[in-house]
């Protein structure tokens, strides 16, 4: 049976979960269009609810185009979302990225996404961080919430392995960082390492900086940079072969 009304009880649950506090409290959230779903179901991850436009071929309970467009973040509308519980891991190397008071959703999803890229063991979310499982993290993501495991965290002493705060102009250049990553001692397991990452403006608290081991950052000729892209490249560097 196609569903034809956006006030139907299970599109408004939907609309409920474009809210922060329902989805912490709920545990839920909502992912929208193919690529989104299919990244999921190629990590394992399996819906809780499934609903496509009438018409489309797609699984999931059928809904009316218009209907499935009123409950949709997407300004164009979407042919298929679906619900799926929340996971949250406990932070791991041995590549660590941690984020503090990252507010912007897109800077957490693009970290998201960029911790696939370069292979990092997950993403660990402090305090100020936006919630990685909203609408605008996960589209960011492009699926990559569903491949990293993200961690909660509310002190840097949970983070794993040597902290390395990335701080614009202060302490040593990154590449330093990345030799003491890719070669530990002779005769030892190689070690865990978490890089800080803070937000653009404010950068990270001094209480934080203070909790991490080394501080490092990346020469640029301007101020800063956004922290989403200083996260890219940091990993990017960390992860290069050693010429």
């Amino acid at each position: 049976m196609t569903i034809t009304s956006p006030h139907n009880p299970h599109l408004k649950e939907i609309r409920k979960l474009a809210r922060r506090r329902t989805r912490e409290r709920e545990g839920r959230f909502v992912a929208e269009g193919e690529d989104l779903l299919a990244a999921a179901g190629a990590a394992g991850w399996s819906a809780l609810e499934r609903y496509c436009a009438a018409g489309s071929g797609l699984p999931g309970t059928e809904v009316a185009p218009e209907a499935l467009r009123a409950v949709s973040a997407l300004g164009s509308g979407t042919r298929t979302l679906a619900v799926y519980a929340q996971r949250y891991a406990a932070p791991a190397g041995p590549l660590c990225v941690a984020l503090w008071g990252i507010a912007d959703p897109g800077n957490v999803g693009t970290v998201l996404r960029s911790a696939a890229a370069f292979g990092a063991a997950g993403v660990a979310l402090g305090p100020g961080c936006a919630d990685p499982y909203g609408p605008k993290a996960v589209r960011a993501s492009m699926g990559a919430i569903f491949a990293v495991p993200v961690a909660r965290v509310q002190d840097p002493s949970e983070l794993p392995g040597e902290r390395v705060a990335l701080v614009a102009h202060q302490g040593e250049p990154l590449v330093g960082v990345k030799s003491f990553f890719a070669t530990p001692d002779p005769g030892t397991a190689k070690k865990d390492l978490t890089l800080v990452v803070g937000a653009e403006r404010e950068g990270l608290p001094e209480r934080v900086v203070a909790a991490c081991d080394r501080v490092a950052h990346i020469p640029i000729a301007t101020e800063s940079l956004n922290a989403a892209m200083a996260a890219t490249i940091a990993l990017y560097e960390l992860r290069m072969p050693r010429q």
